[in-house]
């Protein structure tokens, strides 16, 4: 038994050796946490873009990716209930009925708030910037809506989603440019304003004007555009030090 007790204190004198190695490899090794952070994200990045460029391929020769087949029953399913209704109010966040106005008045309430016109600027031609962007985009495509609507501003090409891309980059400054203004509240303000990108983006496939791979490639354009943004506004920093 006094052998057997040795045995084991030995194993666990090595496995707590190695373990604060491993802490001590990950604190100033070659590759420290942030370092992976950003190999995991360029990854993510260039996954997706491979995954985008494969539907574009499809969509060019006149297929349906594979996605949107097997998600197109879930919009026959919502049509007519509760939830249809709910995702056609949250639609009406992200029109540009309601998304001009509403710029506006936030690249006011940013210069106040910074009390100089670079956030404001940033916010206001961004969102705009990715508006054109994503129409370029949709115009190259060239692919037809599953459903055309004037009333739900569905009107012209599908492929990315204007409201998503709208979505992302709108809101996505103002948690983004709140949260440096109010760190204390960063968290909570990300939370509520990326479940609203989120329910606006998607609410165009519940009321079946975009197909589900117009909203996935919807937000990820604007995610592109939200780092050249982001990107601009350190480098905006940088010189206001």
């Amino acid at each position: 038994m006094i052998y057997q007790h040795e045995r084991k204190s030995n194993g666990e004198k090595r496995a707590s050796s190695i373990l604060k190695q491993c802490e001590r490899t990950i604190e100033k090794g070659t590759i420290g946490l942030p370092e992976l952070v950003k190999w995991l994200h360029i990854t993510f990045i260039f996954i997706m873009l491979a995954i985008i460029a494969f539907w574009i391929v499809e969509l060019k020769q006149g297929e349906m990716p594979y996605l949107d087949l097997v998600t197109r029953d879930t919009v026959a399913i919502v049509s007519g209930t509760s939830m249809y209704t709910f995702f056609r109010w949250m639609t009406e966040l992200g029109s540009r009925q309601f998304v001009l106005p509403f710029v506006i008045i936030m690249m006011g309430v940013l210069w106040i708030l910074y009390r100089r016109i670079v956030p404001a600027l940033l916010f206001g031609l961004g969102t705009l910037a990715a508006q054109m962007v994503n129409r370029l985009i949709k115009h190259l495509i060239a692919r037809e809506r599953p459903s055309i609507s004037s009333l739900l501003n569905a009107e012209g090409f599908s492929f990315p989603s204007g409201h998503a891309v709208t979505a992302i980059v709108c809101y996505g400054l103002l948690a983004y440019f709140f949260g440096k203004r109010f760190p204390e509240k960063k968290k909570i303000i990300y939370v509520l304003f990326g479940i609203l990108t989120v329910l606006i983006g998607m609410s165009r496939y519940f009321i079946n004007v975009h197909y589900l791979t117009d909203v996935i490639a919807g937000f990820f354009l604007g995610y592109l555009c939200l780092i050249a943004i982001f990107y601009l506004d350190n480098l905006a920093d940088k010189r206001k030090r």
